[in-house]
């Protein structure tokens, strides 16, 4: 069973992103995070397959905090996997951000807020 941390800004999101993971038959383990300040301390002893946030244009949620989180993490779990997830169709400025990030390889996999339940538990998956 891999480990799943999700810190989202929108809880109804990150609670559906966590039960389509948790059905998807895929064995992943989904915990939530409720605040960002919290997402270093419980993936100390949570040892995460990988890490979902979601990213916005304000703080605490903006991209530089959200790699600022990165940083942290993979100095205690190098092989955790990022992913970013953003809703491309409000935040336009900041998916070419992140997509660029992916491009330098900085994180593992950037999704938008628009994909398909089923799409998004293939793509954590096959991280």
């Amino acid at each position: 069973m891999r480990r799943i941390v999700i810190n989202m800004q929108n809880i109804l999101f990150g609670n559906a992103i966590s039960e389509t993971l948790r059905k998807s038959g895929n064995e992943l383990d989904t915990y939530i995070v409720d605040t960002p300040d919290k997402v270093v301390d419980d993936c100390k002893w949570m040892n995460p397959y990988a890490l979902l946030m979601e990213v916005t244009g304000y703080t605490p949620w903006k991209l530089c905090e959200r790699m600022k989180i990165r940083d942290a993490v993979k100095a205690l779990h190098p092989e955790c996997k990022i992913v970013l997830i953003v809703d491309e169709n409000v935040e336009k400025t900041v998916a070419k951000q992140i997509k660029q990030t992916k491009k330098e390889g900085l994180i593992d996999q950037f999704i938008y807020g628009s994909i398909s339940a089923s799409y998004l538990a293939d793509i954590v998956d096959s991280l």
